[in-house]
């Protein structure tokens, strides 16, 4: 191997460390977990609330758009679309 694949792969071994020290850290700590709910992993970001207490729970007026909706639609596509590029792009670099 030469030293560029090992410089990458250091990296990805750091990487990979580091996420799994974080979701571990944020698991322990109950970072992001909403107490008054017990939804299980749901209750983690409001994932799995009912949708009869939906409406005492998440307040919808608190965030106004400001921007319009075709524009994230654009974003959407554009940013499917440079990975798509990137995707073929590093395909063909290996044959």
């Amino acid at each position: 191997m030469d030293k560029k694949h090992i410089v990458f792969k250091v990296i990805t071994i750091v990487v990979v460390v580091i996420t799994l020290v974080l979701a571990v850290y944020i698991m322990v700590n109950r970072k992001g977990v909403v107490e008054d709910y017990d939804f299980g992993a749901g209750a983690y970001y409001y994932a799995d609330i009912p949708a009869e207490q939906y409406d005492e729970i998440v307040n919808e007026d608190a965030y106004h758009n400001t921007i319009p909706q075709w524009i994230y639609y654009v974003f959407f596509f554009a940013w499917g679309w440079l990975m798509w590029r990137l995707w073929v792009w590093i395909d063909g670099r290996k044959k």
